[in-house]
């Protein structure tokens, strides 16, 4: 035996503790994103974000809005597995062979998605459902001599953003006292506006996919730099949108939130439109955008 052993060491470097966690980590990314769960959490933080700028609060609204987001959301990438398998792989690993139980994820959601919106009002049942309805009349050919409003270049954008608008403006304002018609249409046009330039950066983002599936969208039929500066066009009319605000005194607690959420657009804009290749933290942090921007506003209404 050597006078001088060297003892190998018991534990395992930490930089492999590191990269098993980087990895699991990057797992549970692509699973948050692929499930449509991340997207579902932060469409329900739309519905509290509108809520406290409206002044209402209620928590099954709230969760009702997660719910119907994912069954929306969920249904969409069952159906668009073929697309998505060149846009975006990862998602298709995670779906693929779990079909049954994204279906029956999928129905579940449906069902709490009525229950809690039946609980709430009636009428809340037919705004929750909306994108759904959109969805299929989307999807669907209507005449035979017609083509599907899937195959109409922007239409897929504007039924979203409409969506979007609906949900999240419309919800909140069914716990309004009084009626507040001109706020709520603020709102509508903030959300819907929100929701037409993110859709437009995933356009970009799938730009290649959809040119080899022969897919119509802005990007594809006006190019990446001309979608750009649509983009920032459209993100520009919010500023009018904030001082109209100010001057009517809509939201004023929360218009540095508000401002920031503008900004932030601006900068999600130009920081992806540079890029060739686009990856998960299009998600995160574009459709991630409200998780800091609630935040903000909740520590407004703390201290203000």
């Amino acid at each position: 035996m050597p006078l001088f052993a060297v003892k190998r060491n018991p534990f395992p470097p930490l930089n492999k503790y590191a990269r098993n966690f980087k990895e699991n980590l990057e797992h549970f990314k692509n699973f948050l994103i692929s499930s449509s769960i991340f997207i579902s959490i932060n469409g329900a933080l739309k519905v509290l974000f509108a809520s406290l700028l409206l002044g209402v609060f209620a928590p099954n609204l709230i969760l009702a809005s997660f719910f119907s987001v994912y069954s929306v959301y969920s249904l969409n990438k069952l159906t668009d597995m073929k697309e998505d398998a060149i846009n975006n792989p990862d998602r298709v690993k995670v779906i693929a062979g779990r079909e049954r139980i994204f279906a029956t994820s999928v129905f579940s959601s449906f069902v709490i998605t009525f229950i809690l919106g039946f609980m709430h009002d009636f009428c809340c049942v037919f705004i929750l459902f909306f994108p759904l309805f959109c969805g299929i009349i989307y999807s669907v050919r209507i005449l035979p001599s017609l083509p599907r409003l899937k195959d109409i270049t922007g239409v897929k954008n504007l039924i979203i953003s409409i969506s979007w608008g609906v949900g999240s403006s419309l919800l909140p304002a069914t716990c309004l006292q009084e009626r507040q018609p001109l706020q709520v249409a603020f709102l509508f046009y903030f959300f819907a506006t929100k929701s037409f330039v993110n859709s437009l950066l995933f356009d970009v983002r799938d730009i290649e996919g959809d040119r080899i599936n022969g897919v119509r969208t802005i990007p594809v039929v006006i190019g990446r730099e001309k979608a750009k500066k649509l983009m920032l066009s459209l993100n520009s009319t919010l500023l009018i949108w904030l001082i109209l605000s100010f001057y009517l005194g809509f939201f004023r607690k929360y218009l540095p939130v508000l401002a920031f959420s503008i900004a932030y657009g601006y900068w999600y804009i130009l920081h992806f439109s540079r890029k060739r290749e686009i990856g998960k933290s299009l998600d995160l942090l574009v459709d991630g955008e409200w998780m800091p921007t609630v935040l903000l506003a909740l520590l407004f209404a703390c201290l203000l």
